[in-house]
């Protein structure tokens, strides 16, 4: 008897080639879209949805209709709204810097659908991302990096735990972004060469502080730009608007580069310094997901990524807490961001992560 698979699709090459893989492969393939944004009118809609607005619900429609699989609209605004997007206003307001994708995969895409799918019978989820599952001679699941490094998406799939990735299937991860794309040339998907999504969803014009704005009822009080001695620069136009390490768009004529050093809560400062401030050895790691590997019991070295397009450097780990670890760096790295995920790896696999504090 098939396996049966629900696969989210996007409306994307990456997930409409996938569903075309599972099928290859021999599985019962059922497509849906996760709705999940919070407008009902449709121009709004379309303007903010995102990978899952209404294009792209039309768009996997088609792909469904030419693979000759069944396909679902799944209503998910309120799991979205609550994991996704208020944990990310929360985020900016407390001064830290979010990744709502991380989020997202962890409480939307693999907790609420892979409930919902479990629940009509399916044996597996399945998603257009560029890594891989494996299940390694100590039992545990981990996400393997894909074969290219170029699309690799393993950092946003740090968070999942074992028996999800255990229900998880991620088949475009053994192949190339050219390949995906000639794969769905030759089958004449409409989606062939569309553009890869840049932006985060519910944010399409990248405007994080107007977004936050609008949506948690009015204007973020200005606050004071200081040296790092305390010294006040001028005023800047709320905490929202920065992130550490950031250089440009401060609006401060200091005669030099300088970049953002620390962000302040409480006081409504944005702490600026030199670049050599913002470089630093040792981070603390909060709420972690072991995946590859158990917890350290001492020491463990590791690879880690401290965001998603870091290249990764060499540090040592070790346990503070049940849920707390500190890592420390062989050399200093630039612009360790409080609410981003550190990752640590383990070769080509995912060991585990957790959020930056």
């Amino acid at each position: 008897m098939k396996k049966k698979v629900v696969i989210g699709m996007s409306g994307g090459v990456d997930s409409s080639v996938a569903a075309w893989l599972l099928k290859e492969q021999g599985y019962e393939v059922i497509g849906v879209t996760m709705q999940i944004w919070q407008e009902e009118d449709p121009d709004q809609v379309e303007e903010n949805g995102g990978c899952c607005g209404l294009s792209a619900v039309e768009d996997a429609r088609r792909v469904a209709a030419k693979l000759q699989i069944p396909y679902y609209v799944m209503n998910f605004k309120e799991d979205f709204k609550e994991k996704v997007i208020d944990y990310f206003m929360d985020e900016y307001l407390q001064g830290r810097t979010p990744n709502p994708c991380i989020a997202c995969n962890r409480y939307v895409k693999w907790e609420a659908l892979l409930k919902r799918s479990l629940e009509i019978g399916a044996d597996y989820i399945a998603t257009g991302h560029y890594a891989r599952i494996e299940q390694l001679p100590n039992g545990r699941y981990a996400v393997r990096r894909s074969v290219t490094a170029a699309k690799d998406q393993t950092y946003a799939l740090y968070n999942l735990n074992q028996e999800q990735l255990s229900h998880t299937l991620m088949p475009v991860g053994a192949y190339t972004k050219e390949q995906i794309r000639s794969f769905a040339g030759e089958l004449g998907l409409s989606v062939a060469k569309k553009p890869d999504s840049q932006e985060i969803c519910f944010v399409p014009d990248n405007d994080y502080a107007r977004f936050i704005e609008e949506h948690a009822g009015g204007k973020i009080p200005e606050g004071n730009f200081v040296w790092t001695d305390g010294t006040v620069l001028g005023k800047h136009k709320g905490i929202i608007h920065y992130t550490v390490g950031q250089r440009k768009g401060l609006g401060l004529a200091m005669g030099r580069p300088v970049v953002v050093t620390k962000i302040c809560p409480g006081t409504g400062d944005v702490v600026i310094g030199e670049e050599q401030d913002v470089f630093s050895r040792t981070l603390k790691a909060v709420r972690l997901n072991w995946m590859a590997a158990e917890p350290p019991a001492e020491e463990a070295r590791f690879l880690a990524k401290i965001r998603y397009a870091h290249g990764g450097a060499w540090c040592t780990v070790r346990m503070t807490g049940p849920e707390e670890a500190e890592c420390v760096f062989d050399e200093p790295v630039r612009a360790v961001t409080p609410g981003q995920a550190v990752v640590f790896y383990e070769g080509e696999y995912v060991a585990g992560g957790g959020t930056i504090r």
